[in-house]
């Protein structure tokens, strides 16, 4: 069943009025991968009444005014990616295309979208009930940020925004108490996983660095990154204040992650995995092609590369589903009368994490004095490829499923730190689960790159390739991987893209596609090198290439 987006719609299912009405920066398709889809189809299941509006049209209420005025909450998101990222290049080009927009056209989305559509709500629906803002792009811009498309420290979101409560990190639980709270007519002030404004300080919490000290001086701005980022497992956070005018933003600690039980009910929900039929109509959707017949096994990430914001918003812990549930969806998947017999993906951010995490961070929180990964793997994660062996095999045999790829990354530095089921996950994949190319991101091969990125070093990607040339070799296929590399990042000359070449042409034997040139969004560390021009864990100058003429000649010094 597809949510409303229609009047017409909410008429047929005998509704008079909706209790949550949902806007996006995304067309609308309904499938899981959605997550402004997979909260609204979780409130649904909880009995309120949902609809959505995709991608309104900001000069006109016509669209905004669609579904009537909620009588709980607007729900406002960008969509799944940061409105600024999805609209420009790193070097300030429009971009013209949007896989998430009917016909591919890249003209529905506004820029800095959070901000415009809780404007225009506010506009065509004065003294309105409480707009909640969500997603990645609220998420990451909840409190003082820099922002690399104006060149300046913005305040938090909800401000300029105008919203009323902001959901950060990942929504399904909050939004659900969140609505409960609202129905009842309680107070929402405690509730974890949301920021709010006030007028004076909490009574108790930590205060960061106002967002005037932090605009005027970079020491400050570092000393609040730190805090928000320390304070960002929800087993050891605590709340976190920041003055921003004469107000505060009050951050209350993460909410807790869903457990497995949880994340099964939420992915085997009725999801129609198309676009609904009001937009289909305007054209055709590509992101749907990769997400059609993919299955999600797990959110969250302990990699922490310091240029990805997915720690901050998914977690550091994972969320994962059962095996059962993931057999499920896939049974569900080949009964599908469109199915060809393909499932293009099983994986989270980092295929390869499903099935592997550390008992002591799921009771106390994650380490502040160490990571999971960088520099080494820690001794205390339990590696083990064995259960996604084990769920591999049970997918192929799956009746009606011809393949199963990894489409999603794997960290090779955790597959060789995997002594007794590395070589035969790896050999697994070779075999049965790689469409012609499997991803591996190494970045870079400069160690002192690297060591900035929080990624392993060339060593452990010349040990990995040799393991999976030998594979390939043994299973008689015709296979590569494929790199992906970042140029420009923190610390990074010319002469490092040189030297990146020189190994690429040497060491991997390819002509690398897969190039990006870095791009500071908001709420890494990588971002914040960025904008300081030093290393902030040892106060030492950092040179930061932000010429963007210099900064595409890195890049095509590997590309050319």
């Amino acid at each position: 069943m597809f949510l409303p987006t229609t009047g017409e719609e909410i008429k047929k299912l005998g509704w008079k009025k909706l209790d949550v009405v949902l806007i996006t920066g995304d067309s609308y398709i309904d499938s899981p991968h959605m997550g402004v889809t997979l909260v609204g189809k979780v409130l649904l299941k909880a009995g309120y009444r949902v609809g959505i509006v995709a991608q309104p049209d900001i000069h006109t209420d016509r669209d905004i005014k669609r579904l009537g005025e909620p009588e709980l909450f607007w729900g406002v998101t960008s969509g799944s990616v940061d409105s600024m990222i999805s609209n420009y290049t790193v070097s300030m080009k429009p971009r013209n295309k949007d896989d998430f927009t009917p016909g591919g056209l890249n003209t529905r989305r506004p820029d800095r979208a959070v901000i415009v559509y809780s404007n225009l709500i506010r506009r065509h629906f004065s003294g309105t009930v409480p707009i909640v803002l969500g997603g990645i792009e609220a998420s990451l811009r909840r409190i003082s940020h820099y922002d690399y498309w104006s060149d300046s420290v913005r305040r938090s979101i909800l401000f300029d925004a105008k919203g009323d409560i902001l959901v950060h990190g990942m929504g399904e639980r909050t939004v659900l108490e969140l609505a409960e709270r609202l129905r009842r007519n309680e107070p929402v002030t405690e509730l974890r996983g949301i920021c709010y404004i006030s007028r004076m300080a909490p009574p108790s919490g930590v205060e960061l660095p106002c967002h005037s000290e932090v605009l005027r001086d970079k020491q400050k701005f570092i000393e609040m990154f730190n805090i928000f980022f320390e304070n960002s497992d929800p087993l050891s956070a605590r709340t976190l204040y920041q003055r921003q005018d004469t107000r505060y933003l009050v951050q209350n600690p993460p909410q807790f992650p869903s457990e497995s039980e949880e994340l099964d009910e939420i992915f085997e929900l009725p999801y129609a995995h198309d676009v609904h039929p009001y937009y289909k109509s305007m054209g055709h959707v590509r992101a749907l092609e990769t997400i059609k017949f993919s299955i999600t096994t797990h959110w969250g990430c302990y990699g922490e590369c310091r240029f990805c914001a997915i720690a901050v918003h998914q977690g550091r812990r994972l969320s994962e589903r059962t095996e059962a549930s993931i057999l499920r969806e896939a049974v569900a998947l080949s009964k599908r009368p469109d199915f060809k017999g393909f499932i293009f993906n099983v994986g989270g951010p980092t295929a390869n994490m499903y099935g592997i995490e550390c008992e002591r961070k799921k009771k106390k929180g994650a380490c502040t004095d160490k990571h999971c990964l960088f520099p080494a793997p820690c001794k205390h994660l339990p590696i083990s490829h064995f259960r996604q062996i084990q769920l591999l095999k049970k997918l192929r045999k799956i009746p009606g499923v011809k393949e199963v790829f990894i489409g999603s990354g794997i960290r090779h530095d955790l597959v060789l730190a995997d002594k007794k089921w590395g070589y035969p996950y790896l050999e697994e994949v070779v075999r049965h689960h790689t469409s012609g190319q499997l991803k591996v991101a190494p970045e870079h091969c400069v160690d002192r790159i690297t060591n900035i990125m929080g990624k392993p070093g060339p060593e452990s990607l010349k040990a990995f390739k040799h393991m999976f040339d030998t594979l390939t070799k043994k299973a008689g296929k015709k296979q590569f991987l494929t790199y992906y590399f970042i140029a420009a990042h923190p610390a990074c000359v010319l002469e490092d893209m040189i030297s990146l070449r020189n190994f690429v042409k040497k060491e991997l034997g390819v002509a690398p596609e897969q190039v990006q040139i870095f791009t500071p969004s908001p709420s890494t560390y990588s971002t914040l090198m960025y904008y300081i021009e030093m290393d902030p864990f040892t106060g030492e100058p950092l040179f930061v290439e932000k010429d963007r003429k210099k900064r595409e000649k890195q890049k095509k010094v590997l590309i050319s």
